[in-house]
């Protein structure tokens, strides 16, 4: 049986559990051949480093995690699981309306599917599986491992200091593979597939 003729729905799972397979592949190569906290400079505007983000996109948090249990974090698992079912339902219903919907809309929430399960994945497995973390089931923390300082931002106004990282570096946040479907898909449905969403 050809690629070609498998379902539509066939084709979506195989691309989200390839892009699913990079986005873990990555991590776990830089789990095993870096220490957390260790960063290659590979060119002066792309380094690897090792960082495990207790929350959710670009290091933001919910809550503390103290007294014991990190409700934040539980939140944004059970958040994270909710959102997985509502993209699965909601690709399911475009594929099914496909002479209507662009292409490029469910290439975009493919990319957003991959994201958020490969996240989720980190939450869900890698406080038991991992080493370096003993957060348990649904509290593992997500390895980031992209640090793009692009230019340093001396005078950023305070309105615009989510942009600067930690280093003064015009986003200077360290993000993975996961993240960066996630971001992607949304400026693209954004700039390019806007109509659609009218």
């Amino acid at each position: 049986m050809g690629l070609n003729r498998l379902s539509a729905g066939y084709k979506v799972a195989l691309w989200v559990i390839l892009l699913v397979a990079i986005d873990q592949i990555v991590k776990m190569l830089v789990h095993f051949n870096l220490e957390v906290g260790e960063r290659i400079e590979v060119f002066s505007w792309f380094n690897l480093c090792y960082v495990e983000n207790n929350g959710f996109a670009f290091g933001m948090q919910l809550g503390s995690g103290e007294g014991g249990v990190d409700w934040g974090k539980l939140v944004l698992s059970l958040f994270r699981i909710g959102m997985i079912g509502a993209l699965i339902y909601g690709i399911g219903y475009l594929i099914k309306r496909k002479s209507s919907v662009p292409r490029g809309v469910i290439v975009g929430a493919v990319l957003i599917l991959a994201g958020a399960i490969g996240n989720m994945i980190d939450s869900l497995l890698y406080g038991v599986l991992l080493d370096t973390q003993d957060g348990g089931l649904l509290m593992g923390k997500v390895i980031d491992m992209i640090h793009l300082p692009l230019f340093k931002w001396e005078n950023c106004p305070e309105v615009l200091d989510f942009l600067v990282g930690w280093d003064g570096y015009f986003f200077g946040a360290v993000f993975n593979v996961a993240d960066a479907y996630i971001s992607v898909a949304v400026v693209y449905l954004l700039i390019f597939q806007y109509k659609f969403f009218k």
